[in-house]
């Protein structure tokens, strides 16, 4: 079976995805391999032959220099080692939990307060009125930023989202425009952080600077932006995600909203069945064989997400249920190069989906939807939603 990954219509949740993986493991693509189960997906993603292999997305699309592919080259996704443990271990201490549990009454409270805002009773435009402002606010909150300049934020993220579209070439001016503003953005914040140090996630990095072995400026710079995007552009996309796919089981929304505790699990449910990053990307390091495929030194392997997550060799009863007990996802990728802010991510939306569920009843769909490719990472660009208020 080949997949042509790159073609905008092509979809990761489509039939003929499902075809191959009946038939087999794997799918010869035009960027490489597409892996498609869920127990292969595990074994590779930890595979020693094989590092991280997102580091050649902007080549795959014939960009190999310029402000972006830097930018993109420094990120900690990107090396690999002692490189890479090095600006893991500096950056770990801005994820505490203790920063992260104190600001969840501050995501509580921005949850109600968006909700409380929807231009119209009964209906809203979810995405600009709840996912956007609700991601974007929370990297202003986390990072100490003002919350009113969130648009910013909102506006520049999502234009460098589409970097991890099979759009790239074509979309590469509007993205290195909002890379230069982010940049500048970065720049202002740390010179703030700099004469008014706080107990916030900017100050926290920025300690890593006076150690031995320190951030460089460079680091500090590429680092601050990429968690902005990636907290962002990830939190938006899987908040609509999450949506679209309660409409399609009101019991189980019903049951969220009963049930505020599912929270966490309704988050690993959705991104089981519905994740925003729709493959995980691996390079080969050697010539090997795996499990009867002969894979060359320098092949990309995508490990599709949604596919390995729906598996039936893995999931039997693969039914859409926030109370069942599944194997983990690979949403956040895995191994070495397991997200950096998971947890970040994990906490903000298990606190947004409750309380979604208990305001917004018998959620429905309020018009026509807009997408993004249904591959790379994808999500919705309008998702309308018609709802029942609560009393």
């Amino acid at each position: 079976m080949y997949f042509d990954i790159a073609d905008p219509s092509f979809s990761v949740q489509s039939e003929q995805v499902r075809k191959a993986r009946d038939e087999n493991w794997y799918a010869e693509t035009n960027y490489g391999v597409a892996v498609l189960r869920y127990e292969e997906t595990r074994l590779l993603l930890r595979h020693p032959k094989l590092r991280q292999g997102s580091a050649r997305w902007p080549a795959h699309h014939g960009i190999t220099s310029g402000p972006f592919a830097d930018w993109w080259a420094n990120w900690v996704l990107n090396k690999e080692g002692e490189e890479h443990h090095r600006l893991r271990r500096l950056m770990n201490p801005a994820f505490s939990r203790r920063l992260i549990d104190g600001l969840v009454p501050r995501f509580q409270a921005l949850a109600a307060e968006l909700v409380d805002g929807f231009a119209e009773p009964g209906r809203c435009e979810f995405m600009s009125e709840f996912a956007s402002p609700y991601a974007a606010r929370v990297i202003a909150i986390m990072l100490g930023l003002p919350e009113e300049e969130w648009p910013v934020l909102a506006r520049d993220s999502a234009t460098i989202g589409l970097a991890m579209g099979v759009t790239l070439r074509e979309d590469l001016p509007r993205i290195e425009a909002a890379l230069d503003s982010l940049y500048g953005y970065v720049d202002e914040a740390v010179d703030r952080r700099r004469s008014d140090p706080r107990d916030d996630f900017v100050t926290r990095i920025m300690r890593a600077q006076r150690d031995e072995d320190r951030l460089t400026a460079t680091e500090l710079r590429d680092s601050l932006v990429l968690l902005i995007f990636g907290g962002y552009d990830t939190t938006r996309n899987q908040l609509g995600l999450a949506m679209q796919t309660f409409l399609d089981h009101p019991d189980q929304w019903r049951l969220l909203a009963e049930r505020p505790d599912l929270g966490p699990a309704a988050v690993e449910e959705v991104m089981r069945v519905n994740p925003t990053v729709t493959w995980v990307t691996r390079e080969a390091l050697e010539d090997f064989t795996f499990q009867g495929l002969d894979i060359a030194a320098g092949t990309t392997l995508h490990l599709f997400t949604e596919a390995s997550g729906t598996d039936p060799r893995a999931v039997p009863d693969g039914r859409f249920d926030i109370t069942a007990e599944r194997p983990p996802h690979f949403g956040f990728g895995g191994g070495a190069h397991h997200c950096l802010g998971h947890f970040v991510a994990r906490s903000d939306m298990s606190e947004a989906l409750p309380l979604l569920a208990r305001r917004m009843r018998d959620p429905r769909p309020g018009g026509p939807s807009r997408w993004l490719p249904r591959s790379g990472n994808t999500g919705p660009i309008e998702l309308p939603v018609a709802f029942t208020p609560a009393e």
